[in-house]
């Protein structure tokens, strides 16, 4: 009975491919908000709207699905009763800067430069709160290849400054991007034990949107107000495709870190991401993204980065 009990384990190949996914959806969603923002000159109203049709989503499924009604009612009770404490309901916030940064930024520095950045700063971020047991996994232990395989994310990293490429990149483009991986390596962890106390990715995923879009509105209203109006919004139907990218991928981070760690689903989603920027900008070049030979470089390094940091080498001794 005891054992019949016990929450089932996700494969680990399944988690890494979820988490790799992940990565290929926010490369994606980086390019179209990014392109978003060129088109309105605006990359704050564009982050409004990518993420505010992401919540008009969730408020649907929220209402439409039996799992969103409770999840809600749990989240409702838990926030009375201080069982869900405010820093729970802050990950919207992290969401807010990831987006605005597309926004802001990967029109003109591409989506490799931008997952440059966000690799780091998840690395840095993930080691040390699995580190302090901040995730719903616990205390994940940073073993030596744990921190063999975050070191050579950071290496990846290290690959896209060679050369002169960056040279007429405001530092501004660069810092954002890192800032944009810390606060995700903690909206990760922090949805996850947000997911645990309300039941469901699903409501965990409507706070961050909630919240994300709050700040969002508030942070394009000053814009506008200092800079003046955007252009008028664009008629492609696919430049609104960043707020439901969104929705998808900030839910399965919440359905799948508990089975991962922070550190392992942020590099499972380094890989999606460096593969799908390479991809992206061979085909669609942004003025100051790295050259192909660069980019395949980051994404064998941080491909060895995952495998170190995932592959239980401990078992694989013992066989």
């Amino acid at each position: 009975m005891t054992a019949s009990s016990a929450p089932p384990r996700m494969p680990a190949w399944l988690a890494l491919g979820l988490a790799a996914a992940i990565g290929v959806m926010t490369a994606v969603q980086a390019r179209i908000n990014g392109q978003l923002g060129i088109r309105l000159n605006d990359g704050f109203v564009a982050a409004v709207v990518s993420f505010g049709s992401g919540l008009v989503i969730l408020v649907v499924l929220s209402l439409a699905l039996p799992s969103g009604r409770a999840g809600f009612a749990r989240l409702v009770a838990g926030v009375r009763t201080g069982g869900i404490p405010w820093w729970m309901l802050a990950g919207g916030a992290a969401g807010a800067l990831t987006v605005a940064t597309q926004g802001l930024a990967v029109g003109l520095i591409g989506v490799s430069l931008f997952t440059v950045g966000v690799v780091a700063g998840q690395t840095v971020n993930g080691l040390f709160l699995d580190r302090i047991g901040f995730g719903p996994a616990g205390v994940v232990a940073v073993t030596v290849p744990r921190l063999l395989g975050g070191a050579l994310a950071l290496a990846a990293v290290g690959l896209a400054l060679v050369g002169d490429g960056l040279s007429e990149v405001p530092l501004w483009m660069l810092v954002l991007p890192f800032l944009a991986g810390i606060a995700i390596a903690w909206q990760q962890a922090t949805n996850g034990r947000l997911r645990q106390r309300v039941g469901t990715p699903l409501t965990a995923t409507f706070v961050n949107f909630t919240g994300g879009t709050a700040l969002l509105v508030v942070a394009a209203a000053v814009h506008v107000a200092i800079v003046g109006p955007p252009r008028a919004l664009p008629s492609e139907w696919w430049l609104y495709l960043g707020g439901p990218l969104g929705v998808v991928y900030i839910f399965v981070s919440a359905a799948i870190v508990q089975y991962t760690g922070v550190l392992l689903l942020g590099l499972g989603a380094v890989v999606g991401q460096l593969l799908a920027s390479v991809l992206l900008d061979a085909v669609w070049p942004a003025p100051a993204s790295p050259g192909l030979v660069q980019e395949l470089a980051m994404v064998v390094v941080a491909l060895a980065s995952v495998v170190i940091a995932a592959v239980p080498w401990r078992s694989l001794r013992r066989r």
